[in-house]
């Protein structure tokens, strides 16, 4: 079995609660037998004040595949039939393969997708070209299965998954294309990683991302995976048990939470009042005409407001020096396992920055200063060569 398979997410999330208690000198204390009708109740009077902050976002770790369109998606699949049927054809020794029209259809495929400005009839054409040459392939693999009687099927998992996967894309198009709609439930986007679906997140640079959907929460520098999904969430629902898993951490719960303005809805806004939670939100309703607020309140408002930037900053981070938006893995197992890791090597070397004693520091930086020898130690030896030469 691969190792990103048997190292998951919750292998790696034990790993940062026990770095995160390590770094911040937390001590785990014995869990304390409560009710079970105690679990909601705020914290009394006089019982364990609320300490820290924790910022809490959501981004997209984006999948490693092409822009998808439907014309590219029904070819995709087509060539994946055609490969099939040549499997087939091979397995049960049919030497006068059934006609695919595979030359004509890449063809009209091309004529198409090359083209700079594709007009709606253009594009509807290609559109059913394509469609009905892969009902035409998955008509001719079903007839070749038919033909199988008491045997296995031969077909590995790997074919076994495409070719479920390719008629679920046909029955897509076709609905698509009937209705002339461009969107559909649960809506295949490309082949390889099924599971992938296009995210709207209205974002300048783009306004849909193809990946999978994490809610983060940071504390102190170190972030936690607290919800992975593959279809589009509303990530405000979370901050209750985000907040919560802060306190199993810690054994209190925060004294404030920076988030953006889609996490603090009313209920949310309630249940924080109900635990002196304080957040980074403006209050609802209609502002005071006349509310004056001193120098230091204005100061620490910006302040606290700004440093939500932390969580912004990390994402920045693992997708641009550690390709969190570059996620090649095809299975959702691994898929997420890839990402855990990438959050576990980023908090290890915030860790590494909080410790500078620490053996892994040590040994980048003894690394660094062997590495600048050499270069003194090559620089000198060229030139020694050089003048030896010269005077030879």
């Amino acid at each position: 079995m691969c190792i990103r398979k048997r190292i998951d997410l919750n292998v790696f999330e034990s790993l940062t609660d026990e770095l995160i208690r390590k770094g911040l000198k937390i001590k785990q204390e014995p869990a304390k037998e409560t009710k079970e009708d105690d679990d909601d109740v705020p914290t009394p009077a006089g019982g364990s004040k609320n300490k820290g902050k924790l910022q809490l976002d959501a981004t997209v770790a984006d999948a490693q595949i092409k822009f998808p369109t439907d014309l590219d998606l029904l070819s995709d699949s087509r060539v994946k039939a055609e490969d099939l049927i040549d499997h087939l054809c091979k397995e049960l020794d049919i030497k006068e393969k059934p006609r695919t029209y595979r030359k004509t259809a890449r063809k009209e495929y091309l004529n198409v997708s090359k083209m700079k400005r594709k007009p709606d009839k253009v594009l509807r054409r290609g559109l059913k070209l394509q469609i009905n040459y892969l009902k035409r392939d998955i008509k001719t693999i079903n007839g070749l299965l038919d033909t199988i009687k008491g045997e296995r099927v031969p077909f590995d998992k790997h074919q076994s998954k495409y070719f479920f996967v390719i008629q679920q894309v046909l029955a897509q198009q076709e609905a698509m294309f009937k209705d002339k709609s461009n969107s559909c439930e649960d809506r295949i986007v490309n082949i390889h990683p099924p599971l992938v679906r296009p995210i709207v997140r209205g974002k300048a640079k783009t306004k849909v991302e193809f990946g999978a959907k994490i809610n983060v929460s940071l504390q102190e520098g170190y972030a936690r995976i607290d919800r992975f999904e593959w279809n589009a969430y509303n990530e405000g629902c979370d901050l209750p048990m985000q907040v919560e898993r802060y306190k199993e951490l810690n054994g209190h719960y925060p004294e404030l939470v920076q988030v953006d303005m889609i996490y603090l809805n009313r209920s949310n806004r309630t249940w924080l009042k109900e635990r002196n939670i304080r957040h980074t939100g403006d209050p609802l309703g209609r502002k005071p005409v006349k509310k004056v607020k001193s120098y230091y309140m204005r100061r620490k408002e910006r302040r606290e407001a700004a440093e939500r930037n932390q969580i912004e900053g990390m994402f920045g981070q693992g997708k641009n020096g550690y390709n969190l938006n570059q996620i090649r893995a095809k299975l959702s197992s691994t898929s997420m396992s890839l990402i855990a890791a990438i959050i576990f090597v980023m908090n290890i070397i915030r860790y590494t920055r909080d410790f500078p004693g620490s053996l892994l520091k040590w040994f980048f930086a003894y690394v660094m200063k062997m590495r600048e020898e050499i270069k003194l130690i090559m620089m000198l030896t060229q030139r020694n060569l050089a003048v030896g030469g010269f005077i030879q």
